[in-house]
């Protein structure tokens, strides 16, 4: 098939092993020169922004070469891998996770002309803010999103109007199964909203990105009414991207979208459900359940290709779900400042988070008819 690269029939990757009892001696040994650093027993809660999840090895991998050496041992000796970075899209059990976590901490960034190249454990909000300080447009409405540069293309990350899609140049690989590093092009990764190719699969890992970049240090054409209004600019138009930048981190600040530590609304895996797309042929009922429960009213919903895309805040709320959700006392809870965001409040389990997931998801269902679907990744457990 022209032009797709090479691991793209691998999918899905399968380990041998299904269960790691490998002891911390044996790993030690097989991981000695790769470049990583072991930490037995580690508690996932410290590496992810839901600061949830048991204990589990981790192999901390600095440079992209600890990185490959790394994967590749641990693949040919069977053990089970769990891949993270920034962990700001993850929920992961009290159980830990059964193997070895390479924590993806390479995080060199290259300025261009007109483009930025970043390893995949770069914070991307660090590769944000030195993108607009040297003067490079496009990345801008981007900022303030917790996580690492590597995370990116895995699930299309988007806000304010833009994608990673629309911007990246190429990606770098290590194809798993055969060993091989090479530059993936974007239409070879299967882009849609939220997801990509590269999204639940252990085919490949990515290993650094690079997106092209506007000299002239305009933003992106703005597509996200909110922001435009903010900005006293119309759709479409532009701005210097610096000011669209802080304009960006003001309106997340707002709905507890930048990392506090001090604020329990941020401690979150940003928005939990991805905004439903319904087929055009179920839109019409869609419309006519809201309309039971609701009342004839102004849906935010948007065209697609796919379907009727629905604001999943908007039914979330709608469903009897408000900010702050179950109310003071719960360790799990809606953020007080933004019903899309599923929220730690200091002491919650990964079974507190799914038990709010589950009753969100299925009071939305039965008032409305429509299923919505977890952005974060789930290890060792389902919402």
């Amino acid at each position: 098939m022209p032009g797709v690269s090479p691991w793209w029939n691998t999918l899905p990757f399968v380990l041998v092993r299904t269960s790691a009892t490998v002891p911390f001696d044996e790993l030690s040994d097989l991981l000695a020169s790769t470049g990583a650093r072991l930490r037995p027993g580690q508690p996932l809660a410290e590496l992810t922004t839901l600061r949830v999840g048991g204990p589990a090895v981790v192999a901390e991998c600095r440079t992209t070469d600890a990185l490959v050496a790394t994967v590749g041992a641990l693949d040919t000796a069977g053990i089970p891998v769990l891949l993270l970075a920034g962990g700001s899209n993850l929920l992961i059990s009290d159980d830990g996770f059964p193997g070895v976590v390479v924590r993806i901490a390479a995080a060199g960034v290259e300025l261009g002309t007109d483009s930025v190249c970043a390893e995949a454990g770069a914070v991307w909000d660090e590769v944000v803010a030195a993108t607009v300080s040297a003067g490079l447009g496009g990345l801008e409405c981007l900022s303030g999103i917790p996580g690492s540069a590597g995370a990116t293309p895995v699930q299309n990350v988007g806000a304010y109007g833009v994608e990673v899609a629309q911007l990246l140049r190429r990606v770098r690989i290590l194809d798993r199964s055969s060993g091989a590093i090479d530059w993936v092009l974007p239409e070879d990764l299967g882009f849609g909203y939220r997801t990509s190719v590269l999204k639940h699969s252990d085919a490949a890992v990515v290993l650094a990105v690079e997106f092209e970049l506007d000299p002239s240090g305009q933003s992106a054409p703005l597509r996200y009414r909110e922001l435009a209004q903010s900005l006293g600019a119309e759709e479409g138009q532009t701005r210097p991207a610096d000011l669209v930048r802080a304009t960006v981190l003001r309106l997340r600040a707002g709905k507890g979208m930048v990392l506090a530590d001090g604020d329990h609304d941020t401690w979150s895996a940003g928005s939990f459900f991805t905004n439903p797309v319904v087929p055009h042929e179920r839109a019409s009922a869609v419309h006519a359940a809201i309309a039971a429960h609701v009342g004839e009213v102004t849906v935010p919903s948007w065209e697609t290709p796919e379907g009727i895309k629905f604001s999943a805040g908007w039914l979330i709320e709608r469903a009897g779900f408000g900010k702050g959700h179950p109310g003071p006392g719960a360790p799990a809870r809606l953020s007080t400042k933004h019903t899309l965001a599923l929220t730690n409040r200091g002491a919650a389990t990964a079974a507190d988070l799914v038990e709010l997931a589950r009753a969100v998801r299925s009071g939305v269902a039965e008032r409305f008819t429509v299923e919505l679907e977890p952005e974060p990744v789930t290890v060792g457990i389902t919402v």
